[in-house]
């Protein structure tokens, strides 16, 4: 007996009611909608009100100085260079830092979930180092590679390490244990089953833990350059606030915004590229 294709069964046409709805698509799986100008509109509300406060009187300046003041400040570092000067040295750590330690961290991470030795020898001690403020141990990191870049670099990448780690095991525990077992069951070698599903099913949480590896690296960068360093943003934070520049500080903060901007945006598209299997 031959099969029946689907296509061969005579359909019955449904007739609608009179006056009947047409029911609303419900299948949008939570799916984000875009706004783009939302966010923009929101931080020039927020630059309006604060300028506004300031140039009434209700925002002392030595507290806060005016946006138009810290704008101002940046137009200066502008006109003198130095802002080239600050924003090499600053990227040239956090790059280098939060990418080997990003990289490092994925290697652990993914140790961590595919080995039960790596699991069991490797777990606790990412568990007992992770709660340790990592800029507490830069004078241990500047005995160890000097006063230079080495340990700025050696701070940021130990802090970006842990978060990355955390996030990588994690996003391998969470990958659907069927559809490792579909994979096995299809014959799959062990390396295309971690090619093909282990991986891209933890790459959100890989992703996710880039984001905050990233907003770490910024605090440690900080940090690490108000202690002996000359040049770089957070030098220029603490010089401004040596001299009570406010306006030179805000300055270095808004420098600090648009850079965490800029690292989200980037990890923005990338989870785009990545993850555009989720859509």
């Amino acid at each position: 007996m031959n099969p029946i294709h689907p296509a061969e069964v005579p359909q019955k046409k449904v007739i609608a009611p009179e006056g009947a709805k047409p029911v609303p698509f419900r299948g949008g799986g939570f799916k984000t909608r875009k706004f783009g100008y939302v966010g923009p509109l929101v931080f020039i509300v927020i630059i309006a009100i604060w300028e506004f406060g300031s140039q009434s009187g209700i925002i002392s300046p030595i507290a806060l100085p005016a946006p138009s003041e810290a704008f101002g400040a940046i137009q200066d570092l502008f006109r003198t260079g130095q802002i080239w000067t600050h924003l090499q040295a600053s990227l040239y750590r956090l790059s280098v830092g939060w990418f080997f330690g990003s990289m490092l961290g994925v290697t652990v991470g993914l140790a961590i979930g595919l080995f039960s030795v790596a699991r069991a020898g490797l777990s606790p001690i990412v568990s007992a180092l992770f709660p340790i403020p990592k800029i507490a141990l830069l004078p241990l990191f500047i005995v160890w590679f000097g006063i230079g870049e080495g340990s700025k670099v050696a701070t940021i990448l130990f802090g970006t390490f842990f978060p990355t780690v955390i996030a990588t095991y994690g996003g391998v525990d969470n990958v659907d244990r069927n559809l490792i077992r579909m994979g096995q069951s299809f014959g799959l070698s062990w390396l295309s089953i971690v090619r093909k599903i282990i991986i891209p099913g933890a790459l959100p949480a890989i992703l996710s833990g880039f984001r905050i590896s990233a907003s770490i690296a910024i605090v440690l960068l900080v940090a690490a350059e108000m202690i002996g360093a000359q040049y770089g943003i957070g030098a220029y934070i603490l010089m401004a606030g040596a001299i009570f520049a406010t306006d030179q500080l805000i300055a270095g903060v808004a420098m600090l915004s648009i850079l965490g901007l800029t690292i989200g945006w980037l990890i923005g598209k990338a989870e785009q590229y990545f993850l555009n299997w989720r859509t």
